[in-house]
Parts: C-alpha cells; sequence; structure tokens
C-alpha cells in the first residue's frame, strides 16, 4: 500500500518509495509496478502525476483527479509557483550555501537553463578510509530547485564534485561500492520531503511532507546525522 500524505477531492499526495517508477518510460526502462497503476488500484479511480520523481528519489509525489485540475497544476509548475525542498546526503562538505546556476543538456540533446539553490544542514566524518584519506567526510542539505530538469540535483551536485551518496549514473561509484562492502547499502540518499504549493481551487496555501524511510535513516544513523526532523 502507497502511504497516502495528502487527499482531497482534487489531489492526492504519496510518500513514493525508492525504486518505485512513476509511469512508463523510454529513459528510465522497464518495471512491474508503476506508481500510476498502483495508486489507481489502491483508490479505485484514474490519477494524473503532476511531476516526476526519478526512480530512486522517494519522497512527495503529487497527483491530481481530474484534467482540469491537472491543467491548474501544471500551470503552477511551469511558472515556478510550486517550492519543492529535498534533502540530500553528499560526498565531502559542501559550502554552507550556494546557488548552482549551471546548463544541463536534456533526453533530447538540448541545452536547458538549471538552477539549485541549496544549504548545509550538517556535516559528519567517520573512520572509513578511502583512497589516501584515513577518513571520510559528508553533509546533509537541503536542496531547492527553482527548475525542473532531468536529474537535475544528481547533475548539479555531481558539477560541484559534492555527488549524492549512492547516487550511480551521477555520483561516485568508488564510494558507492565502498559503502555497499563496508555497510551492505546501495541507497542513494535523495529524498523529496516537501512540496509547498498553492491549492488550484481554494487558492490555500498546502504544505505536505514526507518521512525518510528505513534505509535513509540507517546511513543518517552510521554518519550520526539528526534526521528527527525528516523521520
Amino acid at each position: 500500500m502507497l502511504e497516502i500524505l495528502y487527499r482531497d477531492e482534487h489531489l492526492i499526495a504519496i510518500n513514493k518509495p525508492s525504486g518505485l517508477l512513476v509511469h512508463k518510460s523510454f529513459y528510465s526502462g522497464e518495471a512491474d509496478t508503476y506508481a500510476i497503476q498502483e495508486l489507481k488500484k489502491q483508490i479505485g479511480q484514474k490519477v494524473f502525476p503532476v511531476h516526476r520523481l526519478d526512480r530512486k528519489t522517494s519522497g512527495v509525489l503529487l497527483f491530481t483527479l481530474d484534467r482540469e485540475t491537472l491543467k491548474a497544476m501544471s500551470e503552477q509548475f511551469a511558472t515556478r509557483e510550486v517550492e519543492k525542498k529535498y534533502i540530500a546526503i553528499l560526498r565531502g562538505w559542501a559550502k554552507e550555501e550556494e546557488t548552482i546556476d549551471y546548463d544541463l543538456i536534456n533526453e533530447n540533446e538540448v541545452k536547458q537553463n538549471a538552477i539549485t539553490y541549496y544549504r548545509r544542514l550538517q556535516t559528519s566524518e567517520i573512520d572509513l578510509p578511502f583512497l589516501k584519506h584515513q577518513t571520510s567526510r559528508y553533509c546533509l542539505v537541503e536542496a531547492i530547485p527553482e527548475t525542473g530538469r532531468f536529474h537535475q540535483l544528481r547533475k548539479h551536485f555531481k558539477h560541484i564534485l559534492h555527488p549524492i551518496l549512492g547516487c550511480r549514473k551521477h555520483g561516485c561509484n568508488k564510494q558507492n561500492k565502498l559503502w555497499l562492502q563496508t555497510f551492505n547499502i546501495n541507497k542513494m540518499t535523495l529524498h523529496a520531503h516537501q512540496l509547498i504549493f498553492n491549492h488550484p481551487v481554494s487558492n490555500e496555501r498546502i504544505t505536505v511532507n514526507a518521512t525518510i524511510d528505513d534505509e535513509f535513516k540507517r546511513v543518517g544513523d552510521i554518519l550520526k546525522l539528526d534526521l528527527s526532523s525528516y523521520s
């Protein structure tokens, strides 16, 4: 059963588990289950995804229950009226805060402007030798993407040389292998923890929060990070 975070007669939001595809996609490959079909079966009615999350990204995923609301919410996303907040664990200690303004190439080889603001929340250093270092450093950040490009956060954090822990395509595979061998963890530590928007019918300001899963908590425990605000 999918965890339902918010529901009314127009909208429904779930806490998407890591590993679940939102819908069929040429770029994401095939799967046995998809969020759209699972939610439709669970609530017994058709749903329309307003945005998407990567397969390995967990967190708030918003759907509408009719096409008219879909149009209104899609407009909010297109005009950047929706605030999306993520948490991620990065390799190394990133700056205390930074705006990454770095163009990205999309699936159709088109260059697009992409902007991400992040702030560092906590740092960690553990006794885990890596290459020439006797310890390994990590940090917890909150990231707010101002644009919504494909794999934007993963690519942006790779660009500043602080890749997301557990990210394979845009991460540090030597670190990922180290965590798999040492802790038996291959979790991508990227979670959409909050979505804020104006309700398309009532215009009420809506805030939807999603808690992290047990595997994310386990990474946090190893790094002695306080994730209680997201649990």
